[in-house]
């Protein structure tokens, strides 16, 4: 089911980088929660897909809807309005809100973007996806990437990024 998910050109490396990701959180005794728009879940899953890693996974949250991101991790209806879903503000909030759901994460990465095949504008093109991250008692960080291909490829290559920036700030 999984792989039916992720670009063949990705699948395995998805896989293999879901598993360094978990070593690196236990070697750093990390726990990670995921709060995911575009990606629904893909993160999460590629990071439960492996035996053994509920000890570093809290879990994830899909809140794909902004009410869902409102309403489950306290994104402010004002951020969504002046910024929108796919917006440096909104992925803060989202990476701070999911800290403060699982009390017992010390890392959090958030997700939203346009997979496409539509939704894009000039502004905000298909293919653009905003990645927030936060640490517990530390800062939270935002970035973009734009990632080329249909929406299997831009939602494989934007769970790949996840993956790399969570191991970025274990380091």
């Amino acid at each position: 089911m999984l792989s039916s998910l992720l670009t063949s050109e990705l699948s395995g490396e998805l896989i293999q980088q879901s598993a360094k990701l978990l070593e690196a959180l236990r070697r750093a005794q990390a726990k990670l929660v995921t709060a995911e728009s575009c990606t629904g879940g893909l993160v999460a899953a590629l990071l439960t897909h492996h035996a053994g890693s509920s000890d570093v996974t809290e879990g994830g949250l899909v809140t794909y809807s902004n009410s869902m991101k409102q309403s489950v991790l306290g994104v402010r209806a004002d951020t969504l309005r002046q910024f929108g879903a796919v917006s440096a503000e909104t992925v803060r909030e989202m990476a701070d809100g999911a800290l403060g759901i699982a009390r017992d994460a010390t890392h959090s990465v958030s997700v939203s973007g346009i997979a496409g095949p539509g939704g894009g504008s000039a502004d905000k093109p298909v293919g653009l996806v905003w990645f927030g991250t936060a640490v517990r008692g530390g800062d939270v960080r935002a970035e973009a990437r734009i990632f080329k291909g249909d929406r299997r490829e831009v939602r494989s290559q934007a769970a790949l990024y996840a993956l790399a920036l969570v191991a970025q700030r274990l380091d």
